[in-house]
């Protein structure tokens, strides 16, 4: 966390390694769950891709089951908002530090890349309609971007530089009202919780006293592929 100027940007969350015999060791954290029956396979998935280990199942209340797992603790960050989503809202979950254990290798937490600010500009409702066919959208139209800002969540699994500031070319045909006629899907609203639960090693939380944004932490898009390659 650093503050530049006015705003203040905020990293993904750092997990404490330690040497334990000579080898790498991290935090283990006893998770217990309790979910609807019918969500039980999605939240068994997710946990598994974030290195859970499941150490029992039992049934609960009606219609519910408790299941206990160990899991590495950065294999939470950013879970609940997810977990949340996945039992719609009637998921419970509580975790405490357990031990540590041998290092469980690459966690992968969110398997969907971002879709990026091309420019520096304000965002139109054009741009905007063309850059929702690719994911889910942070933003409305006219909010100000910048170059490496994440304006939205792309469907496939990497990064999506887009032009959100491009306008409709005028012709002699354009028919009066054709821009009013395009619909978007209202933005993902991202509370400074949710974003830094959201955000990858690659990425910060921008907060300003106007604003909560997301971003890379290399603005410039060539610079940023080429540091992707390396």
């Amino acid at each position: 966390m650093r503050r530049e100027g006015f705003e203040l940007l905020v990293s993904r969350p750092k997990v404490i390694f330690k040497e334990i015999n000579g080898e790498k060791c991290e935090p283990i954290e006893l998770l217990v769950v309790n979910v609807p029956d019918d969500c039980i396979g999605s939240v068994i998935e997710k946990l598994g891709r974030r290195k859970a280990e499941m150490i029992n199942m039992e049934p609960a209340e009606d219609g519910h089951t408790k299941i206990e797992f160990k899991i590495p603790a950065r294999g939470l960050i950013g879970y609940r908002t997810e977990f949340l989503t996945d039992t719609k809202g009637e998921g419970v979950m509580n975790h405490v530090f357990d031990s540590y254990e041998p290092y469980k290798g690459d966690v992968v937490s969110r398997v969907r890349g971002t879709i990026v600010a091309f420019e520096q500009g304000k965002a139109i409702t054009y741009g905007l309609y063309n850059a929702q066919d690719k994911g889910d959208l942070f933003i409305g139209p006219g909010t100000e971007v910048y170059e490496g800002m994440i304006v939205g969540l792309n469907s496939r699994g990497e990064d999506l530089a887009v032009n959100v500031c491009k306008e409709k070319h005028l012709t002699n045909t354009r028919a009066s009202g054709s821009d009013e006629a395009l619909r978007l899907v209202p933005p993902i609203q991202m509370s400074l919780e949710k974003a830094i639960e959201f955000i990858q090693d690659d990425e910060l939380v921008e907060v300003t006293p106007q604003s909560i944004r997301l971003r890379k932490k290399i603005l410039n898009n060539k610079e940023r592929e080429r540091a992707a390659r390396r």
